[in-house]
């Protein structure tokens, strides 16, 4: 497998995983039962693709003198940033009986920038 291959298979990973998080922390908000650990370990593995795809970006870059899309590179990055807000304000006195709530849409805006970085520049 390519570095360009693992890019493109961690990427659909970084959506797909958010996704599904996303969609599980926000119906734990309105259904206590869905509630669980899993959750919040399947959120942290979702979230941590993101620090993956970035890297192995980073490697093709390096290794290939691409010039990247500087699009691209904003929305790849942008995913980073989501993630330290949302941690950053995981443990806020407003945010306590909503974190389910702020981690199922955070994720699936998550999942978002990484479609739109995915589809810069095809038509």
């Amino acid at each position: 497998m390519t570095l360009d291959e693992l890019h493109e298979s961690l990427a659909w990973f970084l959506v797909l995983s958010n996704a599904a998080v996303g969609v599980w922390a926000l119906a734990a908000q309105v259904v206590a039962k869905l509630r669980v650990r899993p959750l919040w370990w399947s959120v942290a593995v979702a979230q941590a693709s993101t620090f993956v795809v970035a890297i192995v970006g980073v490697l093709i870059v390096n290794r290939n003198d691409v010039e990247l899309d500087s699009f691209h590179a904003l929305y790849g990055f942008s995913t980073i940033i989501a993630v330290g807000i949302l941690y950053s304000y995981r443990g806020s006195p407003f945010v306590k009986d909503k974190v389910h709530l702020l981690y199922g849409a955070g994720s699936l805006f998550i999942m978002g920038l990484g479609i739109r970085a995915m589809f810069l520049g095809t038509n």
